[in-house]
């Protein structure tokens, strides 16, 4: 306990910067940034990615802008789109993402005024014209009364900038003054605003304010469906947009009121706002998620171009809610936000007042405070007590739990409660205590795997050392008993190449040989490198590593040995060099394996009569011009490999006899041919054991036929000579006994 208490210390530590930021107590900028992240990861993956069909966006796009003009557009343009959106198209209500905010000149009714009253005073006859023509050229007059008695919002600017002036008309607050006295809360406040012309507004059904309220990252997540002015509460746009919709459903009664909501028993700061049937999720600032349904264009747009010139079926909007807006990027109404880089800011409207109608805004109430705080405490102190006292393995899985616990909690409360709980503190503090114990506990490992190194370097191969090394509690470098594949490889003729050729080129074409061999063994096969002897290569699997297929890894390492051998000749052939030929054994069976040999000269290595018998089965390849036998052990243990059996032999040293096989491919990959002649053989070494010498001698001579290159049938075909010319006793037993190693 002693020796963890400092980890658990640290711990603890981290636990508390942690949740001293959980609590408010300060803020860490990094923590808020990952939490944005997060939030924005959660919202593009579960977005519906398709908008509410009842909510259609006119677009004052490039299109519009090519056929009409440039922007703003002459008035009696908008009075006749807001004539012919409600009469022919039967709209159910408009929306103006815009702010009228200066009068339209382009009649020229304000230079017929001038000359009215100065060079053309006297001239009669052009004021009565000028009267006449009056309500035709007063366009602002136009698109008033266009919009009177019908549900038409608009919308208006709020600015809290020094210097800013309070300019035209913004509608009555929907909360008085001292609405909040019984409740403080902590709106966003402005102090100047930029309203619309009074004659629109006065015949507008309602007006809200279109401030955006991008987080400190410049991404807009929320929107202030409140705000404060003069002590007094302004609707958001989105709002006025709803409750519009809303008076509809009742005409007699008009717009809902709005009733802010508190949690029960007397704690926390503004949650919700309601109006009529509808409850709105707020924060403490009176601001509401956005809920994007998805990318830019979830929702349809329609060009006001196409308005205008009819060119839209009226089924496309009739009984739906337009709102005008704009995505010229010219137009500068465009922001940053999770969903997309440039997004049209009249979407961003679209998006909410759709998340209000279907009760679909996400939540982040004053309890996710203290129900982060208490997670953090809670599971922090755990990890801190806990992981010190844990294997690596397990405090790995401890601190991935409860980043899975923490990750759990958090998607269910975002997607069956619609709340939004901070991930980012308990994560990182998940991350901070277990890289901190980690960390602690990699420098006191290191230390100790430095000194097996030091102790067991000098001797063990660097492979053993590599393995063992990375889990030094787990190994152990005495000898033990373990099952065992072990593989003997050497040069046949090598005698004859060592004279062909001159020491420096003996030196590249051993060496070549021998890394070759050695990365298949290794990097390949995972297999372990025993040692060379000379030209010879002796290898195993099993140990130190333990190897459930270590038969099957022998096997496929002999079999990719002898089909490298061709490419090694042809590297060899185009320097002059003799060619390769190499010849495998390999069996299996028990064997003592770990650290062995002298006080001057140890070793990692395997002993026993196993590896004997694969030492044993390599000198008799040559004799059967075989590339690879195996013993029984590894024959029955290789699954996939098809083989042949070749002999039932005894081999010095041993004197129960053994039945040898040559290995020739996978099942899979092995051809139907080779297959037919491997059932040949069989048949052929069946009659030969039982003394059949005329069937097997005729069914060699046919294998012979057909692969004179065998030299397998070759050596049966003289034994069979021999074996007719001086036939056997009784006690002959087919095995075939090898004096020599």
């Amino acid at each position: 306990m002693k020796r963890r208490l400092a980890r658990i210390l640290l711990g603890l530590a981290i636990t508390l910067f942690f949740a001293g930021h959980a609590a408010h107590l300060y803020r860490v900028e990094f923590i808020e940034r990952v939490d944005a992240i997060i939030y924005d990861a959660r919202l593009r993956l579960t977005m519906p990615g398709a908008g509410d069909p009842r909510i259609v966006i006119l677009d004052i796009d490039e299109k519009s802008l090519a056929e009409v003009g440039r922007w703003p557009w002459s008035r009696d343009v908008i009075a006749r789109l807001v004539e012919r959106l409600f009469t022919e198209y039967g709209v159910a209500a408009l929306a103006f993402d815009v702010v009228w905010a200066e009068p339209d000149p382009s009649s020229g009714l304000a230079t017929l005024e001038a000359l009215a009253g100065g060079a053309l005073k006297d001239d009669g006859r052009f004021r009565a014209a000028l009267e006449r023509l009056r309500p035709l050229l007063d366009y602002d007059g136009r698109f008033a009364a266009s919009l009177a008695g019908r549900p038409v919002v608009l919308g208006y600017y709020l600015s809290s900038e020094p210097g800013a002036v309070r300019v035209n008309a913004i509608p009555p607050p929907v909360l008085g003054v001292g609405a909040f006295d019984a409740r403080p809360v902590t709106l966003t406040r402005w102090t100047a605003y930029t309203g619309n012309l009074p004659g629109l507004m006065a015949n507008a059904a309602a007006a809200g304010h279109i401030n955006p309220m991008p987080d400190a990252d410049g991404i807009l997540r929320r929107v202030p469906i409140l705000a404060e002015l003069d002590g007094a509460y302004y609707e958001a746009f989105s709002l006025a947009i709803v409750r519009t919709l809303l008076a509809l459903q009742d005409p007699a009664r008009g717009p809902p009121p709005v009733e802010p909501g508190f949690p029960e028993g007397g704690y926390g700061t503004l949650e919700w706002v309601k109006v009529g049937h509808l409850r709105i999720p707020v924060d403490e600032v009176g601001a509401a998620l956005v809920p994007y349904a998805g990318r830019k264009g979830a929702f349809r747009y329609v060009s006001l171009a196409d308005v205008l010139a009819g060119r839209i079926a009226p089924e496309a909007l009739r009984g739906r809610l337009a709102i005008v807006g704009t995505s010229a990027p010219g137009l500068m109404d465009l922001r940053a936000t999770p969903v997309d880089p440039v997004y049209p800011g009249v979407e961003i409207h679209a998006n909410l007042v759709a998340g209000m109608l279907s009760q679909s805004l996400k939540h982040q109430p004053a309890y996710a405070l203290g129900a982060e705080v208490v997670f953090v405490l809670v599971g922090g102190i755990a990890l801190a007590l806990l992981v010190p006292a844990l294997s690596a393995l397990w405090a790995t899985a401890a601190a991935a739990g409860a980043a899975a616990i923490a990750t759990g909690v958090n998607v269910l409360a975002w997607t069956e409660g619609d709340l939004v709980l901070p991930l980012a503190g308990s994560l990182l503090m998940i991350a901070c205590v277990y890289t901190m114990n980690m960390a602690y506990g990699y420098f006191v490992e290191s230390r100790t795997r430095r000194r097996v190194a030091e102790v067991f370097g000098q001797y063990v191969p660097p492979e053993v050392v590599d393995r063992i090394v990375a889990d030094p509690g787990r190994y152990s470098m005495e000898p033990r008993e373990a099952e065992l594949t072990i593989l003997f490889c050497d040069v046949r003729g090598f005698t004859g190449i060592a004279e062909a050729l001159a020491p420096e080129a003996l030196r590249e074409y051993i060496n070549a040989y021998l890394t070759d061999m050695s990365a298949i063994i290794r990097e390949q096969h995972r297999g372990t490198l025993d040692k060379y002897i000379g030209d010879a290569i002796m290898a195993f699997w099993g140990a130190p590593l333990a190897d459930p297929d270590h038969a099957r890894n022998g096997v496929l390492a002999a079999l990719a040995m002898q089909r490298h051998c061709a490419v090694l000749n042809e590297r060899f052939r185009a320097r002059g060099w003799p060619p390769l030929r190499i010849g495998v054994g390999i069996n299996s069976g028990h064997a003592r394996v770990g650290d062995m040999g002298s006080r001057v000269r140890r070793a990692y290595t395997a002993m026993g009569d196993a590896v004997n018998v694969a030492s044993r089965l390599e000198g008799r390849t040559k004799y059967y011009g075989a590339g690879i036998l195996a013993g029984e052990a590894t024959r029955h243990a290789a699954r996939g490999v098809v083989f042949r059996e070749v002999d039932r032999v005894r081999v010095k040293g041993r004197e129960e006899a053994l039945t040898i096989y040559e290995p020739l491919a996978l099942e899979s990959e092995i051809a139907a041919e080779a297959l037919a002649e491997r059932e040949a053989w069989h048949e052929a070494l069946a009659a030969y054991r039982a003394r059949e010498w005329e069937r097997a001698q005729a069914q060699i001579a046919r294998l012979l036929a057909a692969n004179p290159g065998c030299d397998l049938y070759r050596v049966y075909a003289e034994r069979l000579a021999a074996l007719r010319r001086s036939p056997p006793g009784p006690d002959w037993d087919a095995v075939t006994s090898f004096d020599e190693k």
